[in-house]
């Protein structure tokens, strides 16, 4: 069988970056993947600025205090200082609000006996400082965040509100990005029903085609579900070949590549492409699938719910990060201490489980049964257990690592 970082790799050397790109609003861009790096070409802040509410002044002048000095303007946010600070002066500054001439600090209202005043009254003729200031005290100067040619985000870097929020600082009211991956979801098997027909003998709801068709909108993906495909040729071929018609980027599938009498999935991929299937080293989720259909990547996870799950968040997660022009780094763990002990048939497993931080260590403890159909046990997790090849069982007290996923 092969490992779990064979496999992984074997499947990322066929995917490289969509060339394509959107140029977006910024209200729009919450989410995407910016397409290009970005540079400032000015000075931010673009002025020496006031970090408080209080009272531009020179700091030689209120070395001994108190001291009592000339109020020669008033300062709100927005509007730009008229006159310079001489000795003995001193001007109301806002929060924000530009410094002027000849001020090199500033003394916050608190430490006046000017301190905090109604909203709307007037600056005082005169001001006593109660307080000592150092030059720069309570300033923000000019090109403190960032200064001309700075590179502010590089390309790859999937957009958060944060990100948005500095774009618009910068004045940029679009931004270039990747255009997402478009992943077809499919599931397959006449025991199939969707999730708003009554359950029939023999039958169940399907409920991989949601749980992946969210993993990949997660990922960041446009999704389209194109439904159950019953166990005939004929229609999972027709709806694979939808997929083709919609120029999808990959095709997502659970179930039916196995080696059953009624896997047809399989047949019908190796009719019109390829395929490679594998026996990985892990559990859940041993059988795996990756080849092509008419030039498409497919995907073809097991049929558990859990099994599948995890399958995506193992190998299709990483490829569609690729597409998407993502820096693809290994999973996120954490060290635990587990509460109970764990056993494991000797494949790289992934376990559901809690985890919870006391006394600032992680400690896990598991969901219930791993049964790979067990899809409540993972609803409670928030973290996988994974415990490496060979290993079969751990007692209490071990450390182990965990893949937070909640």
């Amino acid at each position: 069988m092969r490992s779990v970082r064979e496999a992984r790799e074997q499947i990322l050397s066929h995917f490289q970056p969509i060339p394509d790109w959107l140029l977006l609003p910024i209200e729009q861009a919450d989410g995407y993947v910016l397409a290009r790096d970005l540079h400032t070409d000015a000075f931010y802040p673009p002025f020496n600025n006031s970090s408080v509410d209080g009272y531009a002044l020179r700091a030689e002048d209120c070395r001994q205090t108190p001291v009592t000095l000339q109020v020669v303007e008033d300062i709100p946010a927005g509007v730009a200082p008229q006159k310079s600070i001489l000795p003995g002066q001193a001007a109301r500054i806002m929060t924000g609000a530009m410094l002027p001439e000849g001020a090199d600090a500033i003394v916050m209202v608190e430490n006046t006996n000017h301190g905090i005043r109604a909203t709307g009254e007037a600056a005082p003729h005169q001001v006593q400082v109660l307080q000592a200031v150092k030059p720069g005290e309570n300033i923000r100067p000019r090109g403190m965040d960032l200064a001309p040619g700075s590179r502010v985000l590089q390309a790859g870097h999937r957009l958060r509100p944060q990100e948005i929020g500095l774009l618009a600082m910068l004045g940029l009211p679009q931004v270039e990005v990747t255009r997402p991956p478009h992943v077809a979801v499919l599931s397959s098997g006449d025991e199939l029903l969707p999730p708003d027909q009554p359950l029939q003998p023999g039958k169940i709801h399907d409920s991989n085609s949601y749980s992946l068709a969210g993993l990949a909108r997660r990922a960041g993906c446009k999704v389209t579900q194109l439904g159950v495909a019953p166990d005939n040729l004929a229609d999972i071929t027709a709806l694979l070949n939808s997929a083709v018609r919609l120029g999808v980027d990959v095709i997502l599938s659970s179930a039916g590549v196995s080696v059953g009498a009624f896997d047809y999935v399989k047949a019908a991929i190796e009719q019109n492409g390829q395929l490679e299937f594998w026996k990985v080293n892990m559990r859940p989720g041993k059988p795996l699938a990756f080849g092509a259909y008419q030039n498409i990547p497919f995907f073809g996870l097991p049929g558990n719910p859990v099994s599948a799950f995890i399958g995506f968040m193992v190998f299709v997660q990483p490829a569609l990060e690729r597409l998407s022009g993502l820096q693809t780094e290994e999973l996120p763990r954490v060290s635990a201490i587990l509460e109970e002990a764990v056993e494991s048939d000797g494949r790289e497993s992934y376990l559901r489980a809690i985890l919870q931080t006391r006394d600032g260590i992680p400690h896990a403890r598991l969901t219930g049964h791993q049964g790979s159909g067990n899809l409540f046990s993972l609803v409670q997790a928030n973290a996988l257990l994974i415990i490496p090849s060979g290993v079969k069982s751990l007692a209490p007290g071990a450390r182990v690592e965990a893949w937070p996923i909640g």
